[in-house]
């Protein structure tokens, strides 16, 4: 099994940072891609920003140049810096790992639980 954790939410005043952490426990043989979702009220779950194994990264066009997605190998986590955040960024934010486990054969996505970002005056 694989556990993901995350950290880092809260309230934040428009223009303000938040980071979120991601980390990844269990019996995980390798790791692919992770990422960042969000889901607003009333909203389909979007796209963040991912970021390859190789660290190539991508990121939805309403956080570039704001956001930046790194991770660490070493530690099987996930940061998600995000900066100048605005009220539209207010959602459950949600960590995703793309990893095989041992005795596995195959890829499979993995969920954190969600952090909940609020961005308010």
């Amino acid at each position: 099994q694989v556990q993901l954790v995350e950290s880092g939410g809260g309230l934040v005043q428009p223009g303000g940072s938040l980071r979120l952490s991601c980390a990844a426990s269990g019996s995980i043989f390798s790791i692919n891609a992770m990422g960042w979702y969000r889901q607003a009220p009333g909203k389909q779950r979007e796209l963040v920003a991912v970021i390859g194994s190789g660290g190539s990264t991508n990121y939805a066009d309403s956080v570039k140049g704001r956001f930046t997605i790194s991770r660490d190998n070493a530690k099987n986590t996930v940061y998600l810096q995000m900066n100048s955040l605005k009220p539209e960024d207010t959602a459950v934010y949600y960590c995703n790992v793309n990893a095989v486990e041992y005795g596995s054969n195959w890829y499979r996505d993995y969920w954190g639980q969600g952090t909940q970002v609020t961005v308010s005056s």
